[in-house]
């Protein structure tokens, strides 16, 4: 089975900055924009605070970050800035036309963003470079991914489990915006190629409308500092939505 939103492959190469490298691994048709949480001109809108409004501080201003990053890229496509609020689920709710992914680290946020005339959804996901602890790992991984980092350099099993998890987080946000679904982590299965920069995201089970085996197609590039992984899904993915 190919991938459902395989696209036409150049790697990100190390030594661009992250919205280079993440505007090349999602594509000409990909806004993005990046911000640091830390700096103090990322203002919230009214309706956007009403999400946060017991957060602790470090969280609104990664919130206000991601927020300030998706009005940026929506102007970035031509759209004029407009409020991103959350759903019950906690989700953004994206503009009517448009659809993104945020993503943050403590001090470095992401938002993507496209027409939905040109991708159904996107998923982004950054994380600090950084071993995933020891103990997430059987959480985190499946037994092939485990036995796959088994072959691995001991010294780096415990970055490559980051970048599992950074895909997983990937390819979650993607699927959901069409499935709705809350999945675990056993609910994907990742195949990295450390050669090409690429990774398939197999459904390891039935999400409907999504049928287990069905792959989704990833990038990944390895930054200073950063792990981060892209993807986007097409308008006509090889599996047929319910209800249309």
């Amino acid at each position: 089975m190919m991938p459902v939103n395989a696209l036409p492959f150049e790697p990100a190469r190390a030594d661009l900055s992250l919205e280079a490298a993440v505007r090349l691994m999602l594509g000409p048709r990909v806004a993005v924009s990046v911000t640091d949480p830390r700096a103090p001109d990322a203002v919230l809108w009214p309706a956007e605070a009403v999400a946060i409004t017991r957060a602790t501080p470090a969280r609104k201003a990664e919130f206000a970050a991601g927020r300030a990053a998706a009005r940026s890229a929506m102007q970035a496509l031509g759209h004029p800035p407009q409020a991103v609020l959350s759903g019950a689920d906690r989700a953004p709710i994206w503009p009517d036309g448009l659809t993104g992914s945020i993503s943050h680290t403590g001090d470095t946020c992401i938002a993507a963003m496209a027409e939905v005339s040109a991708l159904r959804s996107i998923g982004v996901d950054i994380e600090e470079d950084s071993p995933l602890e020891a103990d997430l790992i059987p959480h985190v991984c499946t037994l092939a991914e485990r036995a796959w980092l088994a072959t691995q350099p001991e010294a780096d099993r415990g970055p490559l489990a980051k970048l599992i998890f950074s895909a997983k987080e990937c390819a979650y946000k993607c699927q959901y915006v069409v499935t709705r679904t809350l999945i675990d982590f056993a609910a994907l299965e990742i195949t990295p190629d450390l050669d090409t920069g690429q990774f398939e995201a197999t459904f390891t089970c039935d999400v409907a409308p999504i049928t287990a085996g069905t792959r989704l197609h990833g990038r990944f590039a390895l930054l200073p500092g950063l792990i981060v992984t892209a993807m986007g899904l097409s308008r006509s993915p090889r599996w047929t939505i319910q209800g249309q």
